[in-house]
């Protein structure tokens, strides 16, 4: 095996049963590494610097294809289901087995970094891929070592990333041929089938979302930035409800796009890097993310021209989940390491389908626990495998139900003990439709919800009056700075207010259904629930 790159771990890759490769990369550089991309064709240069990709037929997630190996100590920990698939010890033995002797003879990436910006809770990690783009998106979205450190990198957890391994349903336990296995005894993640490099970040997202409450850290699905006077605030949501977009504020400063934990001292960014959705950017609209483009960056399935290398951002030939990754450093204001105080501000972005949301309302304690179970919103077109052209009304507990190995309440009792202990603010915003649900209404104009943000941070609203929502029950401020009055009104943005009574009857409705499946829960919390 010929070993080439920067600083080899003295913990090599015989370690982990890996022999007789081609050659092995370690540790390359970004440039070194869009080197090889382009020498392997696997991408070309964009105009503005970044390297341009497509991910094949994924160009999302695969839910549907994601194990965890059920061991003694994952059978009572985890929470089995549709979402988390139990894998027998013996399939992973083989599709280990079966991973390894396919790696034989070829090459591979490898990159050490961590999970984790806060070094009492850092997570060691090798990421191991056959394609140099992949590895390229690793070292910018995850925790990247100081110079010079990975010599002595001993990781707690490893990644092998195959996706030109087919995986076989019969023998390798999977159910078609894609999986993506994590087995907690053996520390090892296996992606196969796929060249989605989503896969990558959330499967790491998901061993912290398992590790660390034991460890008293309350693992999020959030972004985080904070203002000149160490104020905090998280920003909850699936993907495409505006977490990157929103918490990517000129006026305040970046600790993370995506996943973060909540330990006793503050909050801290469980990546190294951004993720950032990038169908309709635009200069205009969100700046930093667009000057964050540059050399070092990937682009998953964005449109580039043939000749120019200009990218049409607005153009969903492909997939609308176009995708952007870099390293939070390429944001200007960012938080270097990704470290915060405590939280004072909790704002859940929901994108309603069904356009009856309130764009802004603020909760009440048990309306917030409530809100986080429930975790409402609408899957965007192109996320996820077979998602169709129309948003899905869907419920998502703790606005991350895929990436939550242990049961969903675990989740919301660090929640719910966090704002009784810090007194945290907490507000519902609706980035969704307005004056009707989608195919009738209309988007809602991001100014007016970047003014609604600004607004509950800067306490523009500490003094505004409120009016109980009659069906959700929460409080809707009748004035915002920066935002017309009438907008603040959802049923007012309906050309028939009938019609909006239905439809927001219809979504208490599936509220109060959805939370059925909790079983017992509090009388304060229940009483949360939506009317009518």
């Amino acid at each position: 095996m010929h070993n080439v790159g920067n600083h080899p771990s003295h913990f090599g890759l015989r370690e982990h049963g890996i022999r007789n490769l081609a050659a092995a990369y370690w540790n390359l550089s970004p440039a070194q590494l869009i080197e090889k991309a382009l020498k392997h064709q696997e991408g070309i240069l964009a105009a503005n610097g970044a390297l341009s990709v497509r991910t094949g037929q994924f160009t999302g997630r695969s839910p549907k294809d994601k194990f965890i190996v059920k061991q003694a100590e994952t059978e009572s920990t985890v929470d089995w289901g549709a979402v988390n698939q139990p894998m027998t010890e013996a399939h992973f033995d083989r599709l280990h087995s079966h991973v390894l002797s396919f790696l034989q003879g070829r090459d591979v990436y490898i990159q050490d970094c961590f999970g984790g910006g806060d070094e009492s809770y850092t997570l060691p990690i090798r990421v191991i891929t056959r394609r140099a783009w992949h590895s390229l998106f690793a070292r910018q979205l995850f925790v990247r070592p100081a110079a010079g450190a990975t010599a002595s990198h001993v990781p707690e957890f490893t990644l092998l990333f195959v996706p030109d391994y087919q995986a076989d349903p019969e023998t390798d336990g999977s159910k078609s041929e894609t999986c993506i296995a994590i087995n907690f005894r053996k520390r090892v993640v296996i992606i196969a089938g796929t060249e989605y490099a989503g896969e990558m970040k959330k499967s790491v997202f998901s061993i912290l979302n398992y590790i660390l409450p034991d460890r008293g850290v309350f693992p999020m699905h959030c972004s985080a930035n904070v203002g000149e006077d160490g104020d905090v605030a998280l920003f909850f949501g699936l993907s495409g409800t505006g977490k990157t977009t929103l918490s990517a504020d000129p006026r305040r400063r970046l600790i993370g796009d995506d996943e973060h934990g909540w330990s006793d001292q503050g909050v801290f960014n469980f990546e190294g890097g951004c993720y950032a959705k990038c169908i309709r950017l635009s200069r205009e609209k969100e700046p930093q993310i667009w000057n964050a483009i540059r050399f070092g960056s990937v682009l998953e399935n964005v449109v580039v021209d043939e000749n120019t290398r200009i990218c049409d951002f607005d153009a969903e030939t492909i997939t609308e989940n176009t995708r952007a990754a870099y390293p939070v450093e390429f944001i200007d204001n960012a938080v270097i390491p990704g470290v915060g105080g405590l939280p004072s501000r909790i704002l859940f972005l929901t994108a309603d389908a069904f356009g009856v949301l309130p764009p802004i309302a603020r909760l009440t304690p048990e309306q917030a626990m409530y809100h986080f179970l429930s975790g409402y919103t609408a899957k965007v077109a192109g996320t996820e495998r077979g998602l169709g052209s129309e948003p899905q009304a869907t419920f998502s507990a703790c606005f991350g139900a895929p990436f939550l190995p242990r049961p969903a309440i675990t989740y919301a009792q660090m929640l719910g003990e966090r704002l009784a202990r810090h007194k945290v603010s907490c507000w519902l915003v609706n980035t969704g439709w307005v004056g009707g649900a989608f195919g009738t209404g209309r988007r809602m104009s991001l100014p007016y919800t970047r003014a609604m943000v600004t607004a509950v941070i800067e306490g523009g609203l500490r003094d505004a009056a409120v009016e109980q929502h009659p069906v959700f029950q929460t409080l809707v401020p009748k004035s915002c700075p920066g935002v017309p009055a009438e907008l603040l009104d959802a049923r007012r943005q309906w050309k028939d207010a009938q019609a909006y009574d239905r439809a927001a009857a219809e979504l208490s409705t599936r509220f109060r259904k959805n939370f059925a499946k909790f079983g017992a829960m509090s009388r304060e919390i229940l009483m949360a629930a939506p009317v009518g």
